[in-house]
């Protein structure tokens, strides 16, 4: 946990609530992005985000790990698996999720405002999330998990309930599976409709 994440606990536990606020800002985006992701852009992953912060918010008081962004992931991995066990229509972690996600122009430095650069940048990142959501559910979570929270794989373990060896082992499957998908990627390649 980093010095600023602690020190917002310890503000929020003496009742400080604006402390609360700076924490959720802190952690919104690997958090919010991890939840959509792993909802595949199911439109309740807002409610989840909310739910995680209310079960965090409930047990703050008794938090004594030293990962604050890996637990989070841990209670939101548990409320997507309650989520997809509780619905008739089971959420499909596999479904392509919605192009609405934020760019990938949010994440990376443009070195120039180029059009085809960016047009090339968008299609990469729509390549990457149908490769993501290709994975099967377990592969797809640890990628997730590895890549956009930086979770230790023994956390991730610890996590989906498996050795380290298994997790690693998904992570290397979840590589491969991309590079084969994204191996054929090529933005500038004339599709049979033009």
């Amino acid at each position: 946990m980093d010095s600023l994440e602690r020190e917002w606990i310890r503000e929020y536990r003496a009742g400080n609530v604006e402390a609360l606020g700076r924490l959720v800002e802190h952690t919104r985006r690997p958090l919010y992005g991890f939840i959509a992701k792993m909802m595949g852009g199911h439109p309740d992953t807002d409610e989840i985000f909310q739910e995680v912060w209310v079960r965090a918010m409930r047990s703050l008081d008794r938090y004594r790990d030293d990962r604050f962004l890996s637990w989070l992931f841990r209670i939101a991995h548990n409320l997507v698996i309650d989520r997809a066990r509780k619905t008739s229509r089971l959420v499909s972690l596999a479904q392509p999720r919605h192009e609405d996600g934020p760019p990938l122009e949010d994440r990376l430095a443009e070195p120039a405002p180029d059009p085809a650069v960016h047009a090339a940048a968008s299609d990469l990142e729509a390549a990457i999330a149908r490769a993501v959501a290709e994975l099967p559910p377990e592969q797809r979570e640890v990628f997730l998990l590895r890549t956009e929270g930086d979770v230790p794989f023994k956390e991730i373990a610890r996590l989906q309930g498996v050795s380290i060896n298994t997790a690693l082992a998904r992570m290397q499957y979840a590589i491969r599976k991309l590079r084969s998908i994204l191996g054929e990627f090529d933005p500038n390649r004339k599709t049979t409709d033009e």
